[in-house]
């Protein structure tokens, strides 16, 4: 169940005359990730401060702004060869971060109860996909609550000023993802361990073989829920 996750392929062309005249300028995919967590920072401070359906405008230009971010990093480090483990770890903290700092933007809205309810529903599948990558098992993205989605209900939100019911739906959908990634992890955990997978000091499960201290290299040299965010890759 990929969701809105199915359109990142047409976004990324969308994306394509942006991210060479990056990669000619010469700006870094770390720097395109702090970006990034700007864009988000500045999204949840106008849902926070201005009123429905004001707060509208402002609030999908920057979330978009931060779901092209979250896609030019990866593409930008594979392109340029800048995959890097730091690089990874600046990714995974700072694509929490900013789905947290957008959440925020809940809080002169609702109950601080259902905010932290928000904020920690919606990290859960997240959380769930790095652990099965570092079983060694395939990142597993998309929704039905997914990030895309999650931005789409903020933007909702923005618009109508239906606070509540967006961050109720943004809950039960988080619990409902959750679910279904971890159902999907356990299979491919099945799976690989039915092929005779060893799993090595320090490692991951390798597919029909052993992976030793040090960890594993993505498809793209780096890490996260997609090629975008191999385990090396450092971009989500």
């Amino acid at each position: 169940m990929n969701g809105l996750y199915a359109l990142k392929p047409w976004f990324a062309r969308r994306l394509a005359l942006l991210r060479r005249w990056l990669i000619r300028s010469g700006v870094s995919p770390n720097a395109v990730t702090i970006a990034g967590i700007l864009c988000a920072g500045a999204a949840g401070a106008s849902f926070a401060a201005l009123p429905a359906p004001w707060a509208v405008v402002p609030v999908v230009v920057f979330l978009t702004a931060r779901l092209a971010c979250a896609n030019l990093d990866g593409s930008i480090a594979r392109e340029t060869g800048k995959q890097t483990r730091l690089g990874s770890l600046l990714n995974e903290i700072g694509d929490r971060a900013a789905d947290l700092l957008v959440i925020l933007g809940f809080l002169p809205h609702i109950s601080p109860s259902l905010v932290l309810g928000a904020l920690l529903a919606s990290s859960a599948p997240s959380w769930i996909s790095i652990a099965g990558a570092a079983t060694g098992v395939r990142r597993i993205n998309g929704g039905p609550m997914g990030k895309t989605e999650r931005c789409l209900v903020i933007a909702v939100a923005a618009a109508s000023g239906w606070y509540v019911p967006a961050a109720v739906v943004m809950v039960v959908g988080s619990v409902v993802t959750a679910g279904v990634r971890l159902f999907q992890v356990v299979a491919l955990c099945k799976r690989r361990d039915g092929k005779g997978g060893h799993v090595g000091e320090g490692g991951h499960v390798g597919e029909g073989g052993h992976v030793g201290e040090g960890g594993h290299v993505g498809e793209s040299g780096h890490v996260g829920e997609d090629r975008d965010h191999d385990p090396l890759s450092g971009r989500l």
